[in-house]
């Protein structure tokens, strides 16, 4: 007889056991990760801190908790892309496929991690020759294609917050966040393909750069869609031309564990949108965590595929930071 559907949706009791052979070889099978940081979690976050991530400076405090305020390894050091690329390909991992990309019309592209590493070090170069500093905030207004982590990993290596807009968000959208995060500099594309059409991205952002947004002082756009755009002469570059001129090397700076990540905001449907901060060393042990055993991951074996955009946090955690952190090859 077949299975039932489910009648009441907040009702549903049916329990789906795990098949035996799926047991054998799951990360864990018993309580006892729970037992551990039911029984200590400082020491808790504070093996999983040491055992998933690289740092340069170890830290000596696990948490400063003032509420509401939250500091993860507040005297530690590290660096996110560095974790998600350098220490990957000095391993001998390098030639490892990072993503196996398919973009709507059907067009592919694979990249490995040293592919990724060259890619995301020119892109640091490419902003350190913008004038960006550590500390400096940058809008990302993009489709899902790859040079969108490229992006976001060379702002994690040079200390630089992105902030990444939904590219299905309004100029108003973008205004308000460009000027809220104080953005020097917005990165998109001509356009991104929905339901098999080219819809506009860089016309969206002049039409928020016409309204306000003065700090923005450049804007770097991707070809994707090879449609037609109008580009300001001295304020917008095309990713191709900066990208062939870039040097090759750009160190990852170390960052003190509190230095700010990103800038994601909330949609602003109840009110205006708020910035929320995730900073460095307490997001990335978290995400590294939780990608690893929430999805018992096993890089040598999986190719794991994560169906949110990068527009949201979602996205960020589990196409980019916790999958490049535990050097698995994703499907974007």
């Amino acid at each position: 007889m077949a299975e039932p559907t489910i009648e009441v949706y907040e009702d549903e009791a049916r329990l789906f056991s795990p098949s035996a052979a799926f047991q054998a070889t799951a990360l864990t099978t018993d309580s006892a990760l729970y037992d551990e940081a039911e029984a200590d979690f400082e020491a808790f976050w504070a093996r999983q801190a040491r055992e998933l991530l690289t740092w340069r400076k170890d830290f000596t405090t696990t948490l400063e908790w003032d509420l509401p305020f939250a500091k993860w390894f507040g005297d530690g050091q590290l660096n996110v892309t560095e974790n998600c690329l350098d220490r990957h390909v000095a391993a001998g991992k390098g030639d490892k496929v990072a993503y196996h990309w398919e973009g709507e019309p059907g067009d592919t592209r694979t990249v490995t991690y040293a592919d990724l590493l060259a890619e995301v070090q020119r892109f640091a170069n490419v902003m350190l020759g913008l004038g960006l500093t550590k500390g400096d905030r940058v809008a990302i207004y993009m489709p899902m294609i790859l040079e969108l982590p490229i992006a976001m990993l060379a702002c994690s290596r040079i200390g630089v917050a992105h902030s990444v807009i939904f590219g299905g968000f309004s100029p108003d959208a973008i205004k308000d966040r460009c000027e809220d995060a104080d953005a020097r500099l917005i990165i998109t594309a001509d356009a991104g393909y929905r339901r098999g059409e080219p819809s506009a991205l860089k016309v969206n952002v002049d039409s928020a750069l016409d309204a306000g947004a003065a700090t923005v002082e450049n804007v770097i756009v991707v070809n994707r869609c090879d449609t037609d755009v109008s580009m300001v002469d001295g304020r917008d570059h095309w990713w191709h031309d900066l990208m062939a001129d870039a040097a090759p090397e750009c160190p990852a700076e170390p960052m003190d564990a509190e230095q700010l990540l990103y800038l994601l905001y909330t949609s602003g449907t109840t009110a205006k949108p708020k910035g929320i901060m995730h900073t460095t060393g307490g997001y990335l042990t978290h995400v590294a965590f939780t990608h690893k055993y929430v999805f018992d991951l096993h890089p040598d074996t999986d190719i794991y595929w994560c169906g949110a955009d990068i527009g949201w946090v979602t996205g960020h955690s589990y196409i980019v930071y916790g999958p490049l952190t535990n050097g698995c090859t994703s499907v974007m």
